[in-house]
C-alpha cells in the first residue's frame, strides 16, 4: 500500500525550530559570540552574533531546498523511483540538520561545545544514512557517485550495500567513542572512522570495476 508523502508544513515546522530557539535566546546573546570551537570544545574564534543566523539557514533550510530540488532536476528521474524511501530520507536529513543546528546554537549560548554530545549527533546521522544507502537507486546526486558506480548498475548496488553496512557500523562506533574519557583517543578514533567509511566504498567500487 502506498503511503502518503509528508506534508510540506511539517518540514516548515521542523526547519523553524532552530530559528525559534535562536529568537528566544537572541536578546541574551552578547554582540560577539563564539563562532568556532577547537577539538577540546573550547572557543577559539569569536564574531558578530548576526553570523549565527547562518546556522539554521545553511543546515535545515538549505538541506531541505537541495533535497526538494534534486528530483526536479534529475535528468534520468531515477530519484523518483525511490518513492517513499526518498521522502523518508529527506525527512531524516532535515530533522537531523535541525537538531544539529539547535545543538550548535546551544553550544554558542553556553560558550563551550560538548564534543561527546556532538559525536552522538554525528553517529546517529551516519548510521541513519547507512540505513538508506542500501536502497538508493543509481543517480547523479546522492550516494557513492564514482565513475565506476555510475557506469554500472550492478557495481552501484554492490557498493551501496557495503556502504550501508559500513556506515551503520561506523555510526554505532562513533556513538561509542562519545563515552571515552580520553579526548585525544576519541578524536583520533573519530577521524579514522570518518576516513574509513568515506574511502573504503570508493576503493571497493574501483575493485569491482576491475573484476568486470
Amino acid at each position: 500500500m502506498k503511503t502518503k508523502k509528508l506534508p510540506e508544513w511539517l518540514y516548515a515546522l521542523i526547519i523553524l525550530i532552530p530559528f525559534v530557539y535562536l529568537a528566544v535566546i537572541w536578546q541574551n546573546l552578547p554582540a560577539e559570540v563564539p563562532l568556532h570551537f577547537n577539538y577540546e570544545g573550547e572557543v577559539d574564534r569569536y564574531g558578530d552574533k548576526m553570523q549565527v543566523l547562518l546556522i539554521p539557514i545553511l543546515l535545515p533550510l538549505l538541506t531541505y531546498l537541495i533535497l526538494w530540488a534534486i528530483p526536479k532536476i534529475d535528468p534520468k528521474k531515477r530519484i523518483k523511483e525511490m518513492g517513499n524511501k526518498y521522502d523518508s530520507l529527506k525527512f531524516f536529513l532535515v530533522i537531523s540538520m535541525s537538531a544539529l543546528a539547535c545543538y550548535i546554537i546551544f553550544a554558542i549560548e553556553k560558550g563551550s561545545l560538548n564534543t561527546n554530545g556532538l559525536y552522538i549527533v554525528i553517529g546517529v546521522l551516519v548510521a541513519g544514512l547507512g540505513n538508506y544507502m542500501q536502497t538508493i537507486k543509481p543517480n547523479y546526486f546522492i550516494g557513492v557517485r564514482t565513475p565506476w558506480t555510475l557506469e554500472n548498475d550492478i557495481i552501484w548496488k554492490k557498493t551501496h550495500l557495503l556502504t550501508g553496512r559500513l556506515w551503520i557500523i561506523g555510526g554505532i562506533l562513533i556513538i561509542a567513542i562519545s563515552f571515552l574519557y580520553s579526548n585525544i583517543f576519541s578524536r583520533s578514533a573519530f577521524i579514522v572512522l570518518i576516513l574509513t567509511i568515506s574511502f573504503v566504498p570508493i576503493l571497493y567500487s574501483y575493485l569491482l570495476y576491475r573484476k568486470t
